[in-house]
């Protein structure tokens, strides 16, 4: 199973995988640059070859970059759809020189306008993002949201739209990650089996299992349904450890990338809730082969 991180760029890129593999993951998810500028430049040749072999050495597969926090594809102002256009598309450039496998995107929100109007604001921003460039190496994921506010994407019906419509404008490749914190806050419930079984057949009917690549994976601060987008560690939120257990067995997720944005409140908290990940991948097989 692929379980990893979201590590810091801050001293380079190959710090960031170098970081990962110390805390035991397979896989990680980075920002591409500061979060919360719109400007940026592209990483140096010599830092991409750093991280190339550090990914090598270290089998961290796939790479995640997720978009920076001030983006906003769905915006109906035409100034900031623009501006946001423009850094998505600094995002595709980096990604693509970096070597990322995904970039994750959330569809942004469409305050004072329709729902239909932000969709359509989503794809229009992506085609224009991605015009011109060969993105045959690179998949963009959208992530679904809490549901607060006028932030789109919180109803997996939404996402499938944006994917097909996106699908007709641009060749870039489109696909899903799914958020367990957003799921239960949006009203998805992977707290219990039957909740569970009932999200996995959604997201197979609406969205497609082929189509989820990646799953952030956090436990819940805030109660289902809730629409507070508050990540919490492995088994202290409303998800549980009994929740995770199911989620990270289920035969359908079984091969997804699960990536943490859990936080950090004192040192050691990655690496404890990547245990924690391993150990009920553990537990649940060994139980799996006595059973047999």
């Amino acid at each position: 199973m692929r379980i990893g991180a979201h590590t810091s760029i801050g001293k380079s890129l190959e710090n960031a995988a170098l970081t990962a593999a110390k805390i035991g993951a397979n896989t990680f998810q980075i920002f591409s640059a500061s979060p919360r500028m719109w400007r940026a430049s592209p990483p140096a040749e010599s830092a991409v070859k750093l991280l190339t072999r550090a990914r090598e050495k270290h089998d961290l597969y796939p790479l995640v970059i997720h978009d920076n926090y001030l983006i906003n594809l769905a915006s109906c102002s035409q100034a900031l759809r623009a501006q946001s256009t423009a850094a998505f598309r600094g995002e595709i450039e980096r990604a693509l020189l970096i070597g990322a496998e995904y970039l994750v995107a959330h569809p942004g929100n469409c305050k004072g306008h329709s729902v239909e109007e932000g969709i359509y604001a989503v794809i229009r921003s992506l085609a224009e993002a991605a015009r011109g460039l060969d993105t045959r190496k690179l998949t963009v994921l959208l992530e679904n949201t809490a549901g607060s506010g006028a932030a789109l994407g919180s109803h997996f019906e939404e996402l499938t739209v944006m994917r097909q419509f996106a699908a007709e404008l641009t060749d870039l490749k489109i696909g899903f990650c799914i958020d367990t914190c957003h799921c239960l806050a949006s009203g998805y419930d992977l707290s219990t089996a039957a909740g569970l079984k009932k999200t996995v057949a959604q997201l197979d009917l609406i969205l497609g299992l082929d189509n989820v690549k990646v799953i952030h994976t956090n436990d819940s601060k805030t109660a289902l349904n809730s629409h507070v987008d508050r990540h919490e560690h492995i088994g202290r939120g409303y998800i549980g450890i009994e929740g995770f257990r199911r989620i990270l067995n289920h035969p359908k997720l079984r091969g997804k990338a699960f990536i943490l944005e859990t936080p950090i409140d004192k040192e050691g908290d990655d690496v404890r809730n990547i245990e924690t990940l391993k150990k009920l991948c553990r537990k649940s097989s060994t139980t799996i082969s006595r059973s047999n």
